[in-house]
């Protein structure tokens, strides 16, 4: 396996980058050789080692992305790798491992389907582990989105319930480990009967086969409600999922796998008396240090376990990624690895 090393020389002045010139198919992805990034006030530059493939990329390389997204493009909204440079009142040094995701990168700005990438200095979460890139490369985006339902979404805490609806997704996978790591009780649910064994291998307590409506199944379970529910199908089983949470409890909207992101004649009066509706979009910034810190520790004892579906080697693969995360066939994260 790829282990974490230093940095190594300088920058040359030409790297290779996955570009999406025009939206399209996967061969829309092109490997080009273009220039090294140049460093600009107040960002840094890292030397990818690692990325995780996301659906929000195969958005971006067909054109469906907002209008933040524009072409040419080299996509990829987080990363893991080592500070090539960096401003000296950064508090970040040559060779220094880290992670960074969201904040328009690959949107708005090139992001991390390259061997280098420049992003502001405050989307940059320093780490140290000996864990190889193919694991923590599965981390950022997921964990960080994960993380901040739970907590600034949800307030989640020990001996609560949470109900996960879209639970073998990522997102799902990594918010049920997190979720037991707080000492929480879970459910969570999956459309398949065949995954259920998916569930019950991160922890779930108890696993739910969703035909639409899970909120008999949830109430049969805990009479009154669960605590707390984590919204990732998105809003065509908003309603039903608003119905399996107590009352003064919270659900927090944070996906829409289902591809729904909208209600039609929403009117307020949908949301059960004293059940609260939230929403979690967050940023670098919501996964402090400590806890990836923490997060990191917690795999490497096997408290944690890190969803990785597929890991690919090198640019050349990123067609292949994109394929399979658009397939949807393979639960858990994809990612790629650079290596020296």
């Amino acid at each position: 396996m790829s282990q974490p090393t230093a940095a190594g020389d300088a920058a040359p002045a030409t790297m290779r980058a996955v570009v999406v010139t025009r939206p399209g198919d996967l061969d829309a992805l092109e490997i080009k050789d273009v220039p090294v990034p140049a460093l600009r006030p107040g960002w840094v530059r890292i030397k990818v080692k690692a990325f995780g493939v996301n659906e929000s990329e195969v958005t971006t390389r067909k054109g469906e992305s907002d209008p933040e997204v524009t072409y040419p493009r080299v996509p990829g909204i987080e990363c893991v790798g080592m500070i090539d440079q960096a401003p000296e009142d950064s508090g970040l040094r040559t060779g220094q491992q880290v992670a960074t995701m969201m904040g328009s990168m690959g949107r708005s700005f090139d992001g991390s389907y390259a061997q280098y990438v420049t992003v502001p200095v405050t989307q940059v979460i320093p780490f140290e582990t000996s864990l190889p890139w193919e694991v923590v490369g599965a981390l950022p985006e997921m964990f960080q989105t994960a993380y901040g339902s739970l907590t600034t979404g949800l307030g989640l805490r020990a001996g609560q319930t949470l109900l996960i609806r879209g639970g073998t997704s990522t997102v799902g996978l990594s918010a049920a480990t997190i979720a037991k790591d707080l000492g929480a009780t879970v459910l969570s649910s999956t459309r398949s009967p065949k995954r259920v064994a998916e569930l019950r291998a991160v922890g779930v307590d108890h696993p739910l086969v969703d035909d639409g409506t899970i909120a008999d199944q949830v109430r049969e379970l805990m009479p009154d409600g669960v605590d707390s529910a984590l919204e990732l199908v998105g809003c065509s089983v908003l309603a039903d999922t608003l119905r399996t949470v107590r009352r003064h409890g919270t659900v927090c909207f944070t996906g829409a796998l289902a591809g729904q992101w909208t209600i039609p004649d929403f009117t307020p009066f949908m949301i059960p008396g004293g059940v609260r509706l939230t929403a979690y979009a967050g940023e670098a910034a919501d996964l402090p240090a400590e806890v990836f810190r923490h997060q990191l520790q917690a795999i490497a004892d096997g408290r944690l376990k890190a969803p990785v579906a597929k890991v690919y080697r090198g640019l050349e693969q990123v067609r292949a990624a994109q394929a399979d995360v658009e397939s949807g066939t393979t639960p858990g994260k994809h990612v790629v690895v650079l290596d020296d």
